[in-house]
């Protein structure tokens, strides 16, 4: 749409008061009360971005093409079905017509009872205007919601009589009226206009296609629910020929045809829809559970997650993985943690998208860049248990990274990875938060059928999150009817009727919010918030709704910040949560048994000793020389871990479990590597020369420079590794001779801040942002339509006024004495012009000041910056 034609709906008389119904949608507007406007503004927050000067730029953004696709994004299918309804009506539309369209010839009480509220949500967000004997569509709603060829309208329906003649020669149109029976006329107008009139005359085209063949009938009816086009041969069958030289298919090029829509309004009893939707399908119930189940089970998905989190990040607590190149995960790294977390890829890059969203994962930033725990996560470690839970689901609701899309592919073709760019979706917040309030909707300790969940979301938002269908599948001519077959270019397949006359949908296009449902579903199930399908009380509390039973808190209401939901929902989840144990029970095979999560020091200091082996309702954990030596590494002795195990198991230490932490202390730190490029010495030099007489240290590069020191040709680190390899416990040491102690969670990141969602738009305005916007266009609105005096110098339609500083200055001087208020046009220091009502109450130093009637505040104007002056009519300000 061009300005010009924005203008021209949106233009504002000069004359402010309108009597009757207004002519344009700035007059619409301009009728509306504070509150109307306030309900626009917030429906369409795209609107305020910046604030409009007056209701003219309101009205002219409020048609521009962008905006209305938001607005139409975020109707429900009724509201839509209506709007399309509306775009193939004519313009302006009585109310009686479009509730025809709708109903059909039989009627519908329950449209004609939904069809009011859809109408006024229309007219609430400016697509619709006027009143009800001439109700109009925003022009660039009427343009995106049209049918035409190269955009089918979802009603199906094609082109008018008038629209599929326009370029026919008058003597083909004079031929079509002679066929059907018309009278000869002496314009294409006139002849066309009959036409019309017999098609949409009931009982006339009755008779009409009374004497149609059945063979023409069915044409009509492949035709008759959409797509409207079919293409013919050069030589047609009998049955087409008939419709076409009688116009019920006119021609749009030399071998393609069209239904006209007064035909298939016909055929179809008055409806511009097959099946209009008027109330949304509720979500279905799947099973019912008691709520104590269900939070019952819930709170041990809880357990597990936060075990699993902290299982990931403990495995990368020396550096996890690289980063790639494009940033993100390798497939082999995301394939290694699927495995050491014994889980599906997809759910293991949930666990690290979960992570990341809440700031426990990021990059180190190094040169050699690689993933690691940043130091929020030793914070949250030290969180009670259902505050941990907390502080991962409050980032998740409002997460724009979406992990289910990972092993997808963007628009390059590149495939999408975990913790990589590219994963954010604006729409996925919005969803989350509708599925688990549709949840809410059902009976407490109700789980959903889940395709009944994803119908209502398609209802609420048809076109939301969804993407064109593929390219049509072309059909052949006689596969139904004879003669006709898929349009040529048409940009849509025929149609098919089946046997029962239900004609089979289109491929389905790739819905995203279905997509982001599913993924829902899943993770709330993961995460917790849901038990056996069903959401929980804590669910509730954190969604801020009504809970299942009594125990809701007492000042539950409405309107609460997250944060504050989220502690409310960790009190409701923490007594349902295992008690942490201070125990374990030692057995005689080396293994020990966790009876329920441990404490955190606890469970921290276990881990060094041993190596986990098993988990679940109990955790088992074994000891190896490994896990023994990896202990003494961190500064321990002996005697630290014989009394750490006395301290802590309910069972005696058995002997086994005695002996080979003996043995390894024993061995511990006999061997001593250093950095020369690396050495290695030992004050019995009979293990040195064990070690060089074994085949498996060859690759060290060792040779003897003493008889208790050896030389290596590689590092240290390498060096440690391979005798370890070979069975022996070295230590490290510094170059004072010291022993180096290693601790297991020594290498964090940077601080890093958790990834900021994406905005899906502009943010929600609030009330104070609202009226102080109402009220700014209003004043603006006024000193846009005041009436004035006939100025003294030439003023060009629509802009400023135009005086002499001379007649300017004795202007605003006699304002200021007379305390009149006049109209002035003003250019700021950025070149930006505007016009403004002020009430000048002083004049001097160059410098006019008074009340600004647009700002709503005292201003001072420099006299220099004004273009011109013009005094109001004396009904005025």
């Amino acid at each position: 749409m061009g300005i010009g034609e924005l203008d021209r709906e949106a233009h504002v008389p000069e004359a402010t008061g309108t009597v009757g119904a207004p002519r344009t949608l700035a007059e619409a507007l301009r009728a509306r009360g504070d509150d109307g406007l306030i309900a626009l503004l917030r429906a369409r927050p795209d609107l305020l971005n910046p604030v409009p000067n007056d209701l003219t730029q309101l009205a002219t953004r409020a048609g521009t093409r962008g905006s209305v696709v938001r607005a139409l994004e975020r109707l429900d299918r009724f509201a839509l079905q209506t709007a399309e309804a509306l775009a193939v009506a004519s313009d302006p539309a009585p109310y009686p017509v479009l509730l025809a369209l709708l109903t059909g010839d039989e009627g519908d009480p329950v449209i004609e009872a939904a069809l009011p509220g859809a109408v006024a949500l229309l007219r609430e967000q400016a697509l619709v205007w006027g009143e009800d004997d001439r109700l109009r569509l925003v022009r660039t709603a009427r343009e995106l919601l049209a049918p035409s060829a190269q955009h089918p309208s979802p009603t199906g329906l094609g082109p008018t009589v008038a629209e599929a003649t326009a370029g026919m020669s008058p003597g083909r149109v004079q031929e079509i009226i002679a066929a059907a029976g018309l009278t000869a006329t002496h314009d294409p107008v006139s002849a066309v206009a009959a036409l019309t009139e017999l098609f949409t005359d009931r009982t006339r085209m009755g008779e009409l296609l009374d004497t149609a063949a059945p063979e023409a009938l069915t044409v009509l009816d492949r035709l008759v629910w959409g797509p409207p086009y079919g293409e013919v041969t050069a030589n047609p069958a009998p049955p087409v020929r008939w419709l076409r030289d009688r116009g019920l298919l006119l021609p749009v090029s030399p071998r393609t045809m069209v239904l006209p829509r007064e035909v298939a309004l016909h055929l179809r009893g008055g409806r511009a829809h097959r099946a209009p939707e008027p109330l949304a399908p509720d979500p279905a119930v799947l099973r019912e559970y008691r709520p104590q189940v269900v939070d019952s089970a819930a709170a041990g998905q809880a357990h597990a997650a936060l075990a699993t989190v902290e299982e990931l990040l403990k495995s990368w607590d020396q550096g996890g993985p690289q980063v790639l190149r494009a940033g993100g995960l390798a497939v082999r790294d995301l394939k290694r943690t699927a495995a050491a977390l014994d889980v599906t890829e997809e759910t293991a890059a949930f666990w690290l998208e979960l992570a990341y969203g809440a700031g426990l994962l990021a990059s180190d930033g190094a040169a050699d860049e690689r993933y690691a725990p940043t130091p929020a996560y030793d914070d949250w470690l030290d969180l009670p248990p259902a505050e941990r839970w907390a502080r991962l689901v409050t980032p998740w609701l409002s997460a724009t990274r979406t992990p289910g899309l990972i092993g997808d592919q963007d628009a390059k073709g590149r495939t999408l990875a975990a913790l990589g760019p590219d994963l954010d979706r604006a729409a996925a917040p919005e969803v989350r938060h509708r599925v688990l309030e549709l949840l809410a909707t059902l009976p407490p300790g109700s789980a959903a059928e889940p395709e009944t969940l994803f119908a209502r979301l398609r209802w609420e938002r048809p076109l939301r999150g969804t993407a064109p269908a593929g390219p049509p599948r072309p059909t052949t001519g006689g596969t139904g009817a004879p003669g006709v077959g898929a349009p040529g270019g048409s940009g849509a397949p025929a149609a098919h009727d089946t046997a029962d006359g239900a004609r089979p949908g289109p491929q389905a296009p790739t819905d995203l919010r279905s997509r982001l449902a599913r993924w829902t579903l899943a993770e709330a199930e993961l995460l917790g918030l849901t038990g056996r399908g069903a959401l929980s009380g804590p669910a509730r509390a954190l969604l801020n709704l009504p809970l299942a039973e009594a125990a809701a808190p007492a000042d539950h209401g409405g309107g609460v910040e997250l944060e504050v939901a989220a502690a409310r929902a960790a009190t409701l989840l923490a007594p349902l949560l295992p008690e942490a144990v201070d125990h374990v029970l030692l057995q005689a095979d080396l293994t020990a048994v966790a009876p329920g999560p441990l404490r955190r020091p606890l469970a921290d200091a276990l881990a060094v000793l041993a190596d986990v082996e098993s988990k679940g309702g109990a955790t088992v954990y074994r000891f190896t020389p490994g896990s023994v030596r990896r202990a003494l590494d961190s500064g321990q002795t002996a005697s630290d871990l014989h009394a750490f195990l006395t301290a802590h198991s309910r069972t005696p230490v058995p002997q086994p479990l005695a002996y080979l932490i003996d043995d390894v202390a024993r061995r511990h730190g006999h061997l001593k590597v250093g950095a020369a490029s690396a050495y290695l010495r030992c004050d019995d030099d009979t293990v040195l020369g064990e070690i060089l007489a074994d085949r498996r240290s060859t690759a060290l590069g060792l040779r003897r420079l003493a008889p208790t020191v050896l030389a290596a040709q590689t590092d240290p680190a390498s060096l440690l590794a391979g005798l370890r390899s070979m069975g022996y416990a070295p230590a490290a040491e510094s170059a004072e001779g010291d022993v180096l102690i290693t601790r297991a969670d020594a290498y964090r990141t940077a601080a890093r801040t958790a990834p900021v969602p994406v905005p899906d738009g502009p943010p929600a305005p609030d009330t104070t942002l609202l009226g102080a916007a109402v009220k700014a266009i209003r004043a603006g609105d006024r000193a846009a339509t005041a009436v004035r005096k006939e100025p003294a110098a030439a003023t060009a339609a629509g802009g400023l006024p135009r005086t002499s500083a001379a007649e300017t200055l004795a202007t605003v001087q006699a304002a200021a004495m007379t305390g009149s208020a006049v109209w002035i046009g003003y250019v700021n220091a950025d070149g930006a012009a505007s016009q403004r009502v002020i009430a000048p109450v002083r004049v001097e130093g160059g410098f006019v000041t008074g009340y600004d009637h647009t700002a709503d505040e005292v201003r001072t104007y420099p006299l220099h910056r004004i273009t011109g002056v013009a005094e109001l009519a004396d009904d005025q300000v």
